[in-house]
C-alpha cells in the first residue's frame, strides 16, 4: 500500500457511520484508491460498493490487498477447497445472521474487518443494519461509561457453532491463528474497546456471543447486558442497507455490529464473506498493561 491517499467519491449515509462509494471498481482500484478505502472505513465504519463484478477470485484478491485474510469461519470450512478464506451464508442451510452481533468475537482475536458480497437475493427483505459502536459509547451518560469501561465480558461461540464443530465437522475445524480449532474455549473481551488506529472507545458486547460480565452477579450482568444492548441498538445509532446484485459492504469489526433480516419467507439468500485478520481488543485499562495508550498521527 502507498501512503498516499486519493480523494474517493462518498455519499454519507449519516452524520456518523455509512457511506456509499461512488464510481470505484474494486478489482480494479489502485494502491492509492484502496489505502483510501482503508481511511474511510475507519472514519465511516461501513462502506457501500454498488455495482461491483467480483467472483470468489476476486473478492479473496481484494481482501488480501487490504489486509492478511483469515480462514472462512474458525468452525465453518470455506465454499469449496479452492477459497478457503470465503464462508458461505447460504439460507437454506441455516445460514443466517438474524441476531445482533459482531463476528467471531469469540475467539481471541477477532476479525479487523469483514468485506460482504450479494450472491443470490430474494425478491425482497434480508436487508442488512449496522450499528455504531463508538457513537453508542459517547451517548451513554458520563456515569454509565465510567462504569463500563471497567468491565470485561466473556464471550462464548458454543452456543452458536458447538454443535456444528462436534457434529459437522467432527471436532475438527478450520485453521485459526495457525491452530486447528477444536473446541471453542470462552474468552474474556473488555466491553469497551479502544481502537487501535484512533483511540476512540466504543461498546465491544453483542448477543450473539457474549454471554455475560465477569466478577458481578448473573442478575447485574443481565441488567448491563440489555442496557447496553438496548442503546446500542437505538435507531440513531444505525444505518441499513437494502441489497442489490452486485453489491458489496466492507465494515469495520472493530467499531460495528450488524443484524441481517431474516423476513424473506421461503426465498434464497446467499451471501459470501471474507474476514481481515485483527488483533487482541484493549480497553480504557488494561489490566496487565495499564491505561491502553494509541498515538494517533495527524
Amino acid at each position: 500500500m502507498t501512503d498516499t491517499l486519493v480523494d474517493l467519491a462518498l455519499d454519507p449515509l449519516g452524520p456518523h457511520i455509512g457511506a456509499d462509494v461512488r464510481g470505484l471498481d474494486l478489482d480494479r482500484a489502485t494502491d492509492a484508491e484502496l489505502a483510501a478505502v482503508r481511511a474511510a472505513l475507519v472514519e465511516r465504519k461501513v462502506l457501500f460498493f454498488a455495482d461491483q463484478r467480483l467472483d470468489d477470485d476476486g473478492q479473496v484478491r481484494l481482501g488480501r490487498r487490504l489486509g492478511e485474510l483469515t480462514a472462512s469461519h474458525p468452525v465453518v470450512a470455506g465454499v469449496d477447497e479452492r477459497h478457503p478464506e470465503v464462508y458461505e451464508l447460504d439460507s437454506a442451510d441455516d445460514g443466517f445472521a438474524d441476531v445482533w452481533h459482531t463476528d467471531v468475537t469469540f475467539m481471541p482475536r477477532p476479525p479487523l474487518g469483514s468485506i460482504l458480497r450479494a450472491v443470490t437475493l430474494p425478491v425482497g427483505g434480508g436487508d442488512t443494519t449496522w450499528a455504531d459502536s463508538q457513537l453508542a459509547y459517547d451517548s451513554l451518560a458520563e456515569p454509565v461509561r465510567r462504569l463500563v469501561d471497567q468491565l470485561v465480558a466473556v464471550h462464548d461461540g458454543n452456543r452458536e457453532f458447538g454443535y456444528y464443530l462436534a457434529h459437522r465437522r467432527g471436532g475438527r475445524g478450520s485453521v485459526w491463528e495457525g491452530e486447528v480449532v477444536t473446541r471453542l474455549d470462552p474468552v474474556e473481551h473488555p466491553v469497551v474497546r479502544v481502537h487501535p488506529e484512533t483511540g476512540r472507545r466504543g461498546l465491544f458486547v453483542n448477543p450473539g456471543f457474549t454471554s455475560h460480565v465477569v466478577g458481578v452477579s448473573e442478575a447485574e450482568s443481565r441488567g448491563i447486558l440489555d442496557l447496553l444492548y438496548a442503546h446500542l441498538t437505538k435507531p440513531e445509532h444505525l444505518v441499513r442497507h437494502r441489497w442489490r446484485p452486485g453489491d458489496v459492504a466492507i465494515w469495520d469489526n472493530r467499531s460495528t455490529a450488524h443484524y441481517a433480516n431474516r423476513d424473506y419467507g421461503t426465498s434464497r439468500r446467499v451471501m459470501h464473506r471474507i474476514t481481515l485478520r485483527g488483533d487482541h481488543p484493549r480497553g480504557p485499562v488494561d489490566p496487565w498493561r495499564g491505561p491502553a495508550v494509541v498515538e494517533v498521527s495527524g
